[in-house]
């Protein structure tokens, strides 16, 4: 069976931090859609397709912040894993927190990576591949 292209959805409150991924992503020729919202309560009304949004096509695959206003990304993430619809989003984290407690509660909320934005400069290609590989090996659900 042939793999659909992932839908990336970045949920990112500081524009900075999220116009540069997405300039990453242009330039290196990520051709996947993105979505991008500030919050986790953005972030599970797209999921759902509430709010005035429309739902995200699976599969999908979602680049978390932590600290972020309204709904961080820990409580997003248990959020998420309590939702039956939703509680097998694949998440990598993508922040500044460095927190032994944040890296824990992330990977307990089955995280598939914790990527901190300092290594994201010298390490972003390589994050790219993985998302590839997740795009073309990876059985993503739908």
């Amino acid at each position: 069976m042939p793999h659909q292209p992932i839908h990336i959805l970045l949920v990112e409150d500081d524009y900075i931090d999220a116009e540069n991924i997405l300039r990453f992503f242009q330039h290196h020729h990520v051709t996947n859609a993105c979505t991008h919202v500030i919050d986790g309560v953005d972030a599970l009304n797209v999921l759902r397709g509430e709010g005035g949004y429309t739902r995200l096509p699976r599969p999908y695959l979602i680049l978390l912040d932590i600290n972020m206003p309204r709904m961080n990304g820990l409580e997003f993430l248990q959020a998420l894993r309590r939702d039956p619809d939703l509680k097998r989003s694949v998440v990598f984290v993508l922040t500044t927190s460095t927190r032994d407690e944040d890296i824990v509660a992330a990977y307990n909320a089955q995280i598939a990576g914790y990527i901190l934005k300092s290594k994201v400069s010298e390490d972003f290609l390589e994050f790219l591949k993985l998302l590839n590989l997740y795009q073309v090996i990876v059985e993503m659900p739908r």
